[in-house]
């Protein structure tokens, strides 16, 4: 399969099927796993994987209450296809899938969900977390990251046809780690190399969105395609969210569907729900952010899925446009947040 190179991909989208106009993409989500396995690596050195998910059993999953690793790792492919086949009849069209290095990617499962569905699916690329990373990265510089991430976008990624067609989910923990500093180095060079949108999961601290903000900003990066994920996690007072909006970055709140105000993996803080997503929503769109907001679920608990009792990827079509509608959003507003916005950080410049 021959190389691309940028001037194939300017003005253009890339799916793990191959490049498309970006007029095709239509209504996008910005942040989901198909096929994933987040499990840290103490949970995966366990042999007691914890119970089988159930209906009976997927709320306290879901709230915290019952811990099991199963709930973190999933790879059916044929249930996935149905999970997505659910999104397509709620609406969707386009599901951007970050699960990079360190999550197990499995860009042939994605070829396959894609040729069912009809669906387009935009894989990431780079590298996820510290704790999360191979051991062997430690060694890498950051032009060696630089490189591999320019070769996921151009010829194939995680040792298969498919082309990544955004870089990212890049991580980042509080305090941010020298591996995780030379991983986002090297994703700003390939990112300026490939016209790329690049999206970044922050530690979880509220000061450390701002301060990837600032570290892409100090080196030349574009901010206006750069997506700050998990705001919803991470950022909880007006003065912070708007002045991570001011840097000029795309504020991405990804957690519609979690309802529970519980969050595992940082006690002190309590998540908003749906409703406190679009007030967060508003406030931005009010101040002159619309342009600047994208929304999805980041699902990556099968505890999340249809199947096991959960909301699915189809939740934001199904419960949160019509809510959107209710609340005042115009159709302008929500088709910017949810079509426009998608498709200008989806195409390459």
């Amino acid at each position: 399969m021959a190389s691309l190179n940028r001037g194939d991909l300017k003005g253009k989208a890339q799916t793990v099927l191959g490049v498309v106009e970006p007029e095709q993409l239509g209504q996008t989500l910005m942040h989901e796993h198909l096929l994933w396995d987040i499990r840290t690596p103490a949970m995966q050195a366990n042999p007691d994987q914890g119970p089988e998910i159930s209906l009976c059993n997927c709320w306290q999953m879901s709230y915290g209450s019952l811990k099991a690793p199963n709930n973190y790792v999933f790879f059916d492919r044929e249930i996935a296809i149905a999970e997505v086949e659910r999104m397509r009849t709620a609406g969707g069209e386009t599901i951007v899938e970050l699960s990079t290095g360190g999550l197990a990617p499995d860009p042939d499962g994605l070829i396959k969900i894609a040729h069912a569905t009809g669906t387009h699916i935009v894989m990431g690329c780079g590298h996820y977390v510290d704790d999360y990373q191979d051991p062997a990265n430690r060694e890498r510089d950051i032009d060696n990251f630089a490189a591999e991430m320019v070769a996921q976008i151009y010829e194939g990624a995680w040792g298969s046809r498919a082309r990544a067609g955004i870089i990212g989910e890049i991580g980042c923990q509080s305090p941010w780690t020298d591996l995780e500093q030379r991983v986002m180095a090297g994703a700003l060079i390939a990112q300026q190399e490939t016209g790329a949108a690049l999206n970044i999961h922050p530690g979880r601290h509220a000061d450390q969105p701002q301060e990837v903000a600032d570290f892409i900003a100090a080196r030349g990066g574009d901010t206006s395609r750069l997506i700050i994920s998990h705001v919803d996690r991470t950022v909880f007072d007006d003065e912070r969210l708007f002045r991570l909006a001011d840097s000029g970055c795309v504020i991405e709140l990804d957690l519609f569907g979690q309802e529970q105000s519980f969050y595992g993996l940082n006690l002190e803080i309590d998540l908003p729900n749906d409703a406190d997503r679009l007030r967060w929503i508003r406030r931005l769109i009010d101040r002159g952010h619309l342009d600047q907001v994208a929304i999805s679920h980041d699902i990556c608990y099968r505890s999340r899925l249809s199947r096991f009792g959960g909301h699915g990827y189809g939740h934001i079509f199904d419960n949160i446009i019509p809510l959107m509608n209710r609340r005042g959003f115009s159709e302008a507003e929500i088709n910017r947040i949810i079509v426009e916005t998608p498709r200008r950080l989806l195409t390459f410049v």
